[in-house]
């Protein structure tokens, strides 16, 4: 007897086995094949990486200094680890409204270059040594941008462009000029995602701190907040 193939294997039979595995609840079902689709495409996305480095951990911080937007800081630190040998420059990228490089400065590495990519502004950081890969770095930058966010709703972006482990947004607002709501979204989904009370923390000084994370980024995703205070 000639064993069956895939060819000779009924649709039903597929959709049998599927039953089994998947709720009885239709929108379940869905949220499951979903989450599934999710992981494989983000495993499929690590397999065919091939970048000059992975980021470890990620953690911005954006300060609001007064409460009228003119001046505010923007901290970075990445931890980096190499996957290339013979690296010895990097870039940074930014975008947004205002003088969004009034300051910059970066530890390890010195900025050499500023030049624009259409709405993107990118940094040619130079490391000032050759890193090899297993190497790893933790990179701080900071950046002061003015006139930035002068509007009663305002918003911070990050695109991941590097395959990251872990991120972690936090925007700290003036002691007179607190949060009034917050939301989340995503570039690749129409869903947005309101940042609830347990989202907002009150530093000692009396300012309020609002912070997101998460430890499986997307490739190739971009992660926005949106605020208004």
């Amino acid at each position: 007897m000639n064993k069956p193939t895939n060819q000779n294997i009924p649709r039903s039979w597929i959709w049998q086995g599927l039953k089994h595995i998947l709720p009885p609840d239709p929108i379940e079902a869905l949220k499951l094949l979903l989450d599934a689709w999710e992981v494989l495409s983000r495993w499929w996305a690590e397999r065919r990486y091939r970048g000059m480095y992975e980021i470890l951990d990620y953690d911005a911080t954006l300060e609001l200094l007064d409460r009228s937007g003119a001046e505010a800081t923007f901290m970075r630190r990445e931890v980096i680890h190499f996957l290339q040998d013979n690296i010895v420059a990097i870039h940074d990228h930014a975008w947004g409204d205002g003088q969004i490089f009034a300051g910059y400065r970066c530890q390890p590495g010195v900025p050499v270059d500023f030049y624009a990519d259409g709405s993107k502004h990118n940094v040619l950081i130079s490391l000032r040594e050759t890193k090899n890969a297993g190497d790893v770095i933790e990179l701080w930058i900071e950046r002061r941008v003015k006139d930035g966010f002068m509007d009663a709703e305002e918003w911070l972006e990050t695109e991941v462009d590097h395959l990251m482990k872990k991120l972690r947004l936090s925007i700290i607002f003036p002691q007179t000029r607190p949060c009034r709501r917050a939301t989340l979204s995503r570039r690749s989904s129409p869903e947005v995602i309101a940042l609830a009370q347990n989202h907002l923390a009150l530093l000692p000084d009396g300012r309020q701190k609002l912070t997101w994370c998460t430890g499986t980024p997307k490739l190739h995703e971009r992660y926005t907040i949106k605020w208004v205070w």
